[in-house]
């Protein structure tokens, strides 16, 4: 099977972009999902997940229906994730008491936007069936040079405020105490969150990118207690899984997100049965 895939890559320039992709993809999925798991804001980070969907359908739509092509799918997806963001980290600052009901709210308004358009656009059919369940195979050399463009906002972003960012994982109120703005620096961690996620919705979709932006993660966590050194193994299981996991697809022809995703819930359950025995032990 491994051979086969290493042949394929060598004479398949699509696969071979595909693969490109998901590791760009896993780089800052394994970095920003273990600000993720950390701070336990998984239910925040769904919520900007489902709500690109608004503008990717409205993107489809204005090019499809109205013939306005200067922005892509993955450019209103990107736009519209990061006034989600926005708009949840201030609800979180300022309305705590129904965050909760609020932010499940947004969810279901940008799902609801996005399929709405995507319904009145021609031929959506197979954008629908892509951005929600991902197909990898689907990325293009203009989205390879978008990812890059972003891989490199974030790393450059993180290496810059990791230490302050540690400080507002783990406590806020000792951040405020060191004269840190931890409103911003949430905000912008926020920001962050965003533009991973739709780096991740060209390889697994909406419905599954929680999946690789929390299980590397998890299941480095398991290892380490450490930040960096959990961004570290994340980093290299997500790199892991996206090739094991198009090397998979490719040999039984399946959905290489799909796929991809499988294979990181598979073993974040093998690790954590793993480690439940080694406790018992």
């Amino acid at each position: 099977m491994i051979d086969s895939f290493v042949t394929a890559l060598q004479t398949n320039s699509l696969l071979l972009s595909a693969l490109i992709g998901g590791l760009a993809s896993s780089l800052v999925s394994g970095i920003i999902g273990s600000y993720v798991v950390v701070k336990r804001i998984v239910f925040i980070s769904g919520s900007i997940a489902h709500s690109v969907l608004s503008g990717i359908g409205l993107s489809l739509w204005l090019e499809r229906a109205k013939g306005i092509e200067w922005i892509t799918p993955l450019q209103g997806a990107l736009i519209a994730g990061v006034l989600s963001a926005l708009l949840i980290g201030w609800i979180h600052l300022h309305y705590k008491q129904r965050e909760d009901s609020v932010i499940a709210a947004l969810w279901s308004i940008g799902m609801a936007t996005g399929i709405l358009f995507i319904s009145q656009t021609p031929g959506f059919n197979v954008e629908l069936t892509n951005f929600l369940v991902g197909n990898i195979l689907w990325v293009t050399p203009d989205d390879l040079s978008l990812l890059y463009w972003l891989d490199g906002v974030i790393l450059v972003t993180v290496v810059c405020l990791h230490k302050r960012f540690l400080a507002i994982c783990f406590d806020e109120e000792q951040a405020r105490l060191q004269g840190l703005h931890v409103d911003a620096l949430y905000l912008l961690l926020l920001v962050l969150i965003s533009v991973s996620i739709v780096l991740l919705i060209q390889v697994v979709g909406i419905i599954l990118v929680m999946t690789m932006l929390t299980i590397p993660p998890s299941i480095a966590n398991i290892f380490t207690a450490r930040l960096s050194y959990m961004m570290g193994i994340a980093v290299a299981i997500s790199c892991a899984l996206c090739i094991s996991g198009m090397a998979i697809a490719y040999h039984f022809d399946w959905p290489g997100g799909a796929t991809i995703a499988l294979t990181a819930g598979l073993l974040y359950i093998v690790s954590l049965c793993n480690s439940v025995w080694k406790f018992n032990k």
